[in-house]
């Protein structure tokens, strides 16, 4: 059984997929306390990976997004290849802090403050902006580089270092600026 916050069909509002329809499956809780999480995922339900399943299969889109708080901490094998076999692309929002199980097709890692990350090699880095030392993210080795302002707070101060570093892609909340879930 897995604690799920909520599953919800939408767009994907920000990093690489953007604009993408998506599944989104959010798991309940976190193994950080970010000062600035803007996501309440503490509250759920438990869940089968057969119920689970069953929810996804509801929606049109084949994109799967598992989500957090961070998913790292519920996700496993068997639903992946279970989720797989249903012909779904599975991407996975996490901290990087955990390993995770193989069979995902997308890792957005993005590392937070207070833990380690062991995840150096996700297919996207998506950084959070709050005027930290960037070079801290030399060491992740990804095929894409996202940097996003901190709750659409600092999107100038963001454009300003993505012109100076053009490694770096801009990632918007969009789904927040349209009023969207």
């Amino acid at each position: 059984m897995k604690k799920i916050n909520e599953i919800f069909y939408s767009i994907q509002g920000e990093g690489y997929f953007t604009g993408t329809p998506a599944v989104f499956i959010r798991f309940s809780g976190c193994n950080l306390q970010c000062d600035f999480c803007d996501t309440e995922h503490q509250d759920g339900v438990f869940m089968s990976d057969e119920e689970i399943l069953s929810e996804v299969q509801k929606y049109p889109a084949t994109h799967l997004v598992f989500t957090g708080g961070e998913p790292g901490l519920q996700l496993t094998a068997g639903l992946i290849r279970d989720c797989k076999q249903k012909g779904r692309f599975i991407q996975i929002e996490t901290n990087g802090s955990i390993l995770l199980p193989e069979g995902i097709d997308w890792i957005t890692c993005s590392p937070k403050p207070g833990k380690e990350a062991v995840i150096m090699r996700p297919d996207e880095l998506k950084v959070v902006y709050t005027g930290q030392d960037m070079s801290e993210y030399d060491k992740f080795i990804a095929k894409v580089y996202c940097l996003q302002p901190c709750s659409c707070r600092n999107t100038e101060e963001v454009i300003k270092y993505i012109r100076h570093h053009p490694k770096w892609r801009l990632s918007l909340q969009t789904h927040k600026l349209l009023g969207i879930q």
